[in-house]
């Protein structure tokens, strides 16, 4: 059996891209997107119909056209994957509780016209103090969330108490952090702060029966996501599924409810003063959460610039 194969034995294996044929060629569970994985595919020949009818069904509304577009690119993934489809909610909203509420529901609204149930789909958001509380009150209303762009402990407590559907721990990230800082080429895995990252949260969620399901992602190498082989879910980029799928051998699974429980950690509870300054004291993750917000916000301006020069183009007309 491939690496790859073994792998998803202990855990489920989600497509970590925007490219609809990657998808449909490597069948994952699930799959997720984003504003810097969705620029690259709208500005692909091969998905300029989905741009096309994006601006066609927003009739000149670049922000409702952006919508339009995730959730017409959400709709043709899931008919590749058997589970569920992240769509993120606009980075320009991540400390505005009640505006990312408004686009969450709006999304949602997209889907179900499109008849695509909202079980289907995992609502992206920013883990800020504010995007936690959209996602609490979300998933009270049957709108799951996978809060995303995750480099903290505190964040990942508050999610839970939270009760939000899934989270996405950024390893990949975490690393590039740490490797930078200690000016070296490479961090050996067993020392790797994003993997250690990743299982001291899988084993809290588990030593304290939270629901809240953990998805390792941004991955580096291959290394990192053996080494959390028996996390929930694991994200992976298509080159690294394709190095997986090209490789023998057996996987062992490194985490597990059942070394989780046994491990020594207390319980937190975090209110908004706690969360701030427990995440404050993290250099890395501050770091991390405003790059990421910048980065995605960049590529959402770039994504608008795209849709608006196209409805300049090929002008809409009103029915």
């Amino acid at each position: 059996m491939s690496q790859l194969e073994e792998l998803s034995r202990h855990s489920l294996v989600v497509a970590d891209t925007g490219d609809i044929e990657q998808v449909a060629r490597w069948k994952p569970q699930d799959a997720t997107t984003n504003p810097s994985l969705l620029l690259a595919a709208a500005e692909d020949p091969r998905y300029q119909h989905l741009v096309q009818s994006s601006v066609r069904e927003a009739r000149g509304d670049a922000s409702l056209a952006m919508d339009w577009m995730f959730v017409l690119f959400g709709k043709e993934i899931l008919q590749h994957v058997r589970g569920r489809v992240s769509t993120e909610v606009d980075a320009r909203l991540s400390f505005d509780t009640e505006k990312s509420l408004r686009k969450a529901r709006g999304l949602i609204a997209l889907y179900e016209k499109l008849a695509v149930p909202r079980e289907r789909i995992l609502i992206k958001l920013a883990t800020t103090w504010e995007g936690i509380r959209a996602a609490e009150k979300l998933e009270k209303e049957g709108i799951h969330c996978n809060l995303t762009l995750l480099f903290s402990f505190a964040q990942a407590a508050a999610c839970a108490d939270a009760g939000v559907t899934l989270i996405s721990p950024f390893v990949g990230r975490i690393y590039d952090w740490h490797r930078q800082a200690r000016k070296v080429d490479d961090i050996p895995v067993e020392e790797d702060p994003g993997v250690i990252s990743v299982t001291r949260i899988y084993s809290y969620y588990k030593k304290y029966g939270y629901k809240t399901q953990v998805m390792g992602a941004s991955f580096r190498k291959t290394a990192q996501i053996l080494a959390l082989a028996g996390c929930d879910l694991l994200t992976i980029a298509p080159d690294l599924l394709q190095k997986l799928s090209s490789s023998s051998g057996p996987v062992e699974r490194k985490l597990s409810p059942e070394k989780a429980k046994s491990i020594d950690m207390p319980k937190v509870k975090l209110d908004e003063t706690a969360f701030r300054w427990l995440f404050n004291e993290d250099a890395m993750a501050t770091d991390k959460l405003a790059e990421g917000i910048r980065r995605f916000d960049a590529d959402a301006r770039k994504l608008e610039k795209l849709i608006t020069s196209i409805a300049a183009a090929a002008p809409v007309t009103a029915k």
